[in-house]
């Protein structure tokens, strides 16, 4: 508008003084201040002919020309523009040229030192030229020395599996990928010392021959030890705290204090600080966890409901190590899973399942069937067969086709609904095998942690929060898939984690809701992101201060 404004006012001059060229700095200065306005006639005279003064030109509002000579600039100037689009979208970009439809004049070709940084939903994505992998303690002070120095920031990225890419950074990342060693055991005290980069199947792998392992687990296992325990992560069981807690020293690399070592007894002020601290105070380079005996546990998956549940929650979350609720929207479902050790005296228990894998299956594979038939879809030449794909690929598979319809996603939850409840029975494996999850393909989560009580009286504020969560998808009619999974886990008392309490009795309830992003169409992710934030919008501001939420660390959206 400013620009507009001034271009009109330059026209508009050259139209008023066209006649005298030579003159127009010396009458544009004049005639800028009223003051000068005799003097500025006196001068006109001096140097015109004997002849009368020609008339006051009318006022320019008045003036013919002036609107045709503004549309010829204008004119000229779209021109201009429009030509610069051309040129632009004819060019011929080399291929590493990418994004280059994105926004007009921003991108150009990619320099070879560039790296780019994906998270594992694809949802976040950074390119920088500096991404550094140290192999040692003494390599990795050194970068971040240098970093120091130069004033340069630095962050520290680990696996890249949190949704929200809470480790990506243009200015420069540092990955500890290569520092990836179990350096100490202890088998009699039941703890390990390791590099900070090896990941946590890595380490459950090579601590199992000792006959201890990790004392809890969140749904996945590639998580890079460091990146875990810095963004405050969970397992479930309302006996057990975030896998911070496993934690009884770290050794940080800092910029200004160099390498130090913090414990319970080293310096406790800063490492209950640290400890769930997101790399903000330093790199972490090596961790001390206290392991458990290693030992098998019995899964029990059963189909309840929100009614039966409320009766029950108090015993369930009493009487089982693990347990878990997974919601299914729009059905009454709700898929309950507990976990413990296998009794010593009983031994494992004799179950025989009502329905085979293929059977339990069914429903899904009849649905996808049906679906692709009203869609008017052929199945992808380069599609694995039907009956070799697991129940999330399924899924997938089945959201893919019209993941915002809010109907279509309703059958594919009464699908699912179906499917769980051929699923009940029991498995029985190792700590490490068993209490893990298959979380499907990429997708946006938003996970939040609140109070729910104590063990000994829970405030059953966790299951009123679920009710009001599948209340809100049905009267928005949000195309919610399945599961809303709730968790639970003790107090931690790192300060900075979703669960910090002093007190050792508080427990903590863990929801988390989720939008799957199965297709790789720019154009379907967009929308499906851009549904996804209203969803969590919703639950935010409806919710969250009501219940005193806070968002986990690796799940949290600016």
């Amino acid at each position: 508008m400013l620009r507009s404004l001034r271009i009109k006012r330059s026209l508009q001059s050259s139209v008023i003084h066209r006649k005298n060229p030579h003159f127009n700095n010396t009458l544009e200065t004049l005639s800028s201040s009223p003051t000068t306005k005799t003097p500025l006639i006196n001068l006109i005279r001096q140097f015109s002919s004997s002849s009368p003064p020609p008339p006051t030109p009318p006022p320019l509002s008045a003036t013919p020309s002036t609107s045709s000579e503004l549309r010829k600039y204008l004119g000229y100037s779209a021109l201009l523009l429009s030509c610069a689009v051309a040129t632009y979208y004819s060019f011929p970009f080399p291929e590493n040229a990418k994004h280059k439809k994105a926004q007009l004049f921003r991108y150009a070709p990619l320099p070879d030192d560039l790296h780019t940084v994906v998270n594992w939903s694809g949802t976040h994505e950074v390119q920088t030229r500096v991404f550094l992998q140290p192999e040692s303690l003494e390599e990795l002070e050194k970068i971040v020395k240098d970093a120091n120095e130069k004033k340069q920031k630095i962050r520290p990225v680990g696996s890249g599996l949190s949704p929200n890419g809470i480790g990506l950074a243009r200015g420069g990342m540092v990955n500890l990928a290569l520092m990836d060693k179990v350096l100490e055991v202890d088998k009699e005290k039941k703890t390990v010392r390791v590099q900070a980069g090896i990941r946590v199947q890595q380490l459950v792998d090579a601590i199992k021959d000792y006959g201890i392992t990790l004392q809890n687990f969140a749904s996945i296992r590639e998580q890079q030890i460091g990146g875990i325990v810095q963004v405050g992560a969970h397992g479930t069981g309302a006996k057990l705290p975030p896998i911070d807690e496993q934690v009884i020293s770290m050794k940080l690399v800092t910029p200004g204090k160099g390498t130090i070592e913090i414990s319970k007894d080293k310096n406790p002020e800063l490492f209950y600080l640290a400890r769930c601290g997101l790399g903000a105070f330093g790199v972490v380079a090596e961790v001390t966890l206290q392991c458990v005996e290693r030992q098998e546990l019995v899964e029990h998956t059963f189909v309840s409901n929100l009614s039966e549940i409320k009766k029950k929650h108090k015993k369930l979350l009493n009487d089982n190590k693990h347990v878990k609720y997974l919601y299914i929207p729009y059905t009454d479902t709700v898929v309950v899973v507990t976990c413990n050790p296998v009794s010593k005296w009983k031994g494992p228990p004799k179950f025989k399942p009502k329905y085979s894998l293929d059977e339990a299956l069914q429903p899904v594979r009849d649905l996808y069937k049906e679906s692709l038939e009203k869609y008017k879809r052929q199945p992808n030449e380069n599609d694995s067969k039907l009956s070799d794909l697991t129940f999330t690929e399924l899924r997938d598979k089945l959201l893919s086709i019209d993941p915002l319809n809010k109907d279509h996603v309703k059958k594919i939850n009464e699908a699912e609904s179906e499917f769980w409840k051929r699923s009940e029975g029991f498995r029985v494996g190792w700590s490490d095998e068993i209490l893990g999850f298959d979380c499907g393909g990429q997708q946006w989560v938003s996970e939040t942690c609140f109070p729910a009580g104590t063990l000994s009286k829970p405030n059953m504020k966790d299951l009123k929060f679920i009710e009001e969560v599948m209340e809100l998808i049905e009267k928005e009619e949000i195309p919610a898939p399945s599961p809303i999974e709730q968790r639970w886990s003790a107090s931690s008392k790192s300060l900075m984690s979703p669960a910090s309490s002093e007190s050792n009795d508080d427990i903590f309830s863990w929801v988390g809701i989720i939008m799957y992003l199965p297709t790789s169409d720019a154009r379907q992710r967009k929308q499906i992101t851009e549904e996804f934030f209203h969803y969590r919008h919703l639950t935010q501001t409806r919710f969250w201060n009501q219940y005193s939420a806070f968002e986990h660390w690796a799940k949290i959206e600016g």
